[in-house]
């Protein structure tokens, strides 16, 4: 029996001999192989187009005289910069798009921690209300600065036709022509498109949490506003932190919705880093100008992320 089971299993493999990827494995270059075509993709989508548009910010680049792009002189590098840094369009937009991220992902997060809440405390037709708040995000962003567009509008916009016909108002407002309504209604349309994504969000950290810590602190003759302060908010603070995160990655690049609605007008009044970019880009074809700006917002979102990401790091140390 042992010698037909010798005979059938044959002799040992030789060191060397096998399939390409049998010796993969063996040496253990298997996973990172598999890794190189995602490392292809980042490297062509993401790293070789910012590496470009760095390069770029650092020359005189000109659409119209491409020959501009390879007149790189070290002694002149920092022009672009330097121009943005004189430049009191580019300090408006930075503080508009600073005002703008501050005010939208604080908004968004007070209202969906509010939703989240409530519907917490649901007990019937949760799922039709699920269905109800993901139904902005199913509207692309340049369809929401359309409809926002026309509740705003002065002639036949919905908001001036409700407060004409409530006595708010004796005369047509130009909402996103004045100051500061030009704003608030940019960051009413970006409110509305992000409180789903964050409602949803903390509605699941608030399901995760468990009964038995309220059941206790009830016994113990906890307030709602206690067991809000002691239990909910702290236990909940991870997720405060992923949203706030995403948040600010997200509305930091807002375009769609600025261009459609006020295309950053007029004077510049809602004028932010990527449009004004967008329009050194596209109307004034100074893309080594527009790319400076560009790195300029890059390293704001940069600098904003790693600060929520060291408060997230803070955050899991402090809970264990």
């Amino acid at each position: 029996m042992t010698s037909q089971a010798a005979r059938l299993s044959g002799p040992p493999p030789e060191p060397g001999r096998g399939s390409f990827f049998t010796r993969l494995r063996r040496r253990n270059w298997f996973p990172y192989l598999m890794t190189v075509p995602a490392v292809i993709v980042v490297v062509a989508v993401v790293i070789y187009p910012m590496a470009y548009s760095l390069f770029v910010s650092f020359t005189p680049f000109h659409l119209l005289r491409p020959d501009t792009t390879s007149q790189f002189v070290l002694e002149d590098m920092f022009n672009n910069y330097a121009r943005l840094a004189r430049d009191d369009v580019f300090w408006r937009a930075l503080w508009n798009t600073i005002l703008f991220m501050v005010v939208t992902v604080n908004a968004s997060v007070l209202i969906g921690f509010g939703l989240a809440m409530m519907l917490a405390r649901m007990t019937f037709a949760m799922g039709p209300v699920r269905v109800l708040l993901m139904i902005p995000m199913m509207f692309a962003p340049v369809l929401i600065g359309f409809q926002f567009a026309w509740f705003f509008n002065a002639t036949v916009g919905l908001v001036n036709n409700a407060f004409l016909t409530l006595g708010l108002i004796s005369e047509p407002v130009a909402w996103l022509v004045d100051e500061p309504s030009g704003m608030i209604s940019l960051m009413l349309a970006s409110i509305w498109m992000t409180v789903p994504v964050v409602t949803i969000v903390l509605l699941a950290g608030r399901l995760s949490l468990s009964d038995e810590l309220y059941d206790a602190a009830s016994v113990d003759g906890a307030s709602v506003y206690q067991r809000m302060r002691h239990i909910t908010l702290p236990q909940m603070r991870p997720f405060f932190v992923i949203v706030m995160v995403l948040l600010s990655l997200d509305i930091a690049r807002a375009y769609d919705i600025v261009r459609i609605m006020t295309d950053g007008g007029p004077a510049h009044r809602t004028e932010l880093i990527w449009t004004y970019a967008g329009q050194l880009a596209i109307r004034g074809s100074q893309f080594g100008l527009a790319s400076a700006m560009s790195m300029t917002g890059v390293v704001l979102g940069v600098v904003f992320t790693f600060i929520l990401f060291r408060q997230m790091m803070a955050l899991r140390k402090d809970m264990g």
